[in-house]
């Protein structure tokens, strides 16, 4: 038994054994292993703001963990647990999940310590603008170089204050709007990137259960329809991703856990009644629709199910729990939910893990479209919708005049409709995740050293940063 088992590790450490797992089944330079690993740069930042007439000093990170690509890409995170060693694990997990998903992207990833529920919008705004000029100032804003995103704690309104920062210290750089993505669509933003996350989880399962193979290797059958679903994490990932296998595939959600406590409901719930009592509540406690047993968000993790899908935060599946833990499959919506300890008995016991560094790339996959389109100051589908209308409807006249009937309408539009900028990221989207779960089932398959869906996805995310530094060698 190895020594992960036998204790816990902290975040930083656990991403590396994971690499260190998969470098194992491949033939890999040590020396180019060690370059690959590394975290190039981290900024921390010690700010004064005047908060209620007080004067609070504000610390922060920015870990840049490689630039093998650029710009390096990576959320902004706000919560009272942040710190320096899971900004540079989450930074090295930016980087693997690019590259599994063909994003081409270095990861970096960066926080605050702060909770932002203890603060007004405009307290917010100065905290994030004061932020973004110690990035600036230090290099690490850039839409050339640094690029950060929405994740805990922010969303489009503070990568709005952000974009909006920079462009007053750079009022020359046209490409200002790409300096950050996740923007309101008014501020250059782009439409399919709030859900993102959320729907490259759904996006991910329905690939998997293409595979018949892999579904009979969890020990189920069929389609995703009627599965059993458990969500830990009804934040803006749990939310989304939970409301799409809800409505658009057939999933009976039986359970949603918060913060404080586990909605049951063994029937199913109603995904979007749950959120708008939410909104309106700011608790799952007291919703009709469901049992709500406060204080046990851990046992959702230990329910029967047939998947588990944690979305909230790291190392929620541990040594404490592990055991307990019954779910035929495993989605990672979060970074990080199942420590290296953890996983390796999962592993042991056969449980199918969709790993993280894959499962939730539809934000940065999203993300990477909306700074294509900032960089090309044209919205995707401007210049080719109307002429497939055009298009669709000669072959619509065609098909009439060579038939003699009128084609359906509901066909007519399925024919003669151009795609719009939202239909266009959801194919990228559902493209991406369909060829980078193709390639980790190619990669397990060939070789009997490497034998989960995660060391797969770590073994094809190193081959390609590998070939990166030897192909135009490391510096």
């Amino acid at each position: 038994m190895s020594n992960g088992q036998n204790q816990e590790i902290s975040f930083r450490e656990s991403v590396d054994r994971m690499v260190d797992r998969a470098l194992e089944a491949i033939d890999l330079s040590a020396d180019i292993a060690a370059a690959i690993k590394s975290c190039n740069a981290v900024l921390q930042v010690k700010f004064p703001v005047k908060i209620k007439g007080k004067i609070e000093v504000i610390s922060g990170w920015r870990a840049v963990h490689s630039t093998h690509r650029l710009p390096a890409k990576g959320g902004i995170r706000y919560a009272p647990c942040v710190n320096q060693d899971e900004m540079e694990a989450l930074a090295a997990l930016m980087t693997y999940k690019c590259s599994i998903v063909d994003v081409p992207f270095g990861g970096s990833k960066g926080g605050l310590l702060i909770d932002p529920r203890k603060y007004d919008r405009d307290e917010m705004e100065l905290i994030t603008r004061r932020f973004t000029l110690e990035l600036v100032r230090k290099g690490f804003l850039n839409p050339a170089t640094n690029v950060p995103a929405p994740d805990m704690g922010t969303g489009q309104r503070e990568m709005a204050w952000m974009a909006d920062t920079y462009k007053h210290l750079n009022p020359d750089d046209i490409n200002y709007t790409a300096c950050v993505t996740g923007k309101p669509v008014e501020h250059g933003g782009i439409q399919g990137r709030t859900e993102a996350t959320g729907r490259g989880v759904q996006y991910a399962l329905q690939e998997f259960f293409r595979h018949d193979d892999a579904v009979k290797e969890a020990g189920l059958e069929g389609g995703l329809g009627g599965k059993r679903v458990v969500v830990q994490g009804f934040g803006n990932v749990g939310y989304h991703a939970s409301k799409f296998l809800f409505e658009e595939d057939g999933c009976k959600v039986i359970a949603i856990a918060d913060s404080k406590g586990v909605l049951v409901n063994e029937d199913g719930l109603a995904i979007e009644e749950v959120y708008r009592y939410k909104v309106e509540h700011k608790t799952l406690s007291g919703f009709s629709g469901g049992r709500y047993e406060e204080g046990s968000t851990a046992r959702a993790l230990e329910m029967d199910c047939d998947i588990l899908i944690p979305a909230a935060l790291e190392g929620q599946i541990n040594l404490a729990n592990v055991d307990r833990v019954v779910a035929k499959i495993i989605v990672e919506a979060a970074n990080g939910p199942i420590t290296f300890a953890a996983d390796e008995k999962l592993s042991e016991r056969g449980t199918i893990v969709i790993p993280d560094a894959y499962a939730n790339a539809g934000g940065v996959i999203v993300s990477y479209f909306e700074w294509i389109r900032n960089l090309s100051h044209i919205r995707f589908g401007r210049m080719q919708r109307r002429y497939d209308e055009i298009r669709g409807q000669n072959q619509i006249d065609a098909l009439e005049d060579v038939t003699g009937k009128r084609v359906p309408d509901r066909f007519r539009k399925k024919i003669n409709g151009g795609a719009s900028e939202l239909d266009l990221v959801r194919s990228g989207l559902d493209d991406s995740m369909r060829q980078a779960f193709q390639e980790m089932r190619a990669t397990r398959e060939s070789n009997k050293k490497i034998t989960s869906y995660r060391m797969a996805a770590y073994v094809n995310a190193i081959r390609k940063i590998a070939r990166s530094y030897l192909d135009i060698g490391v510096y």
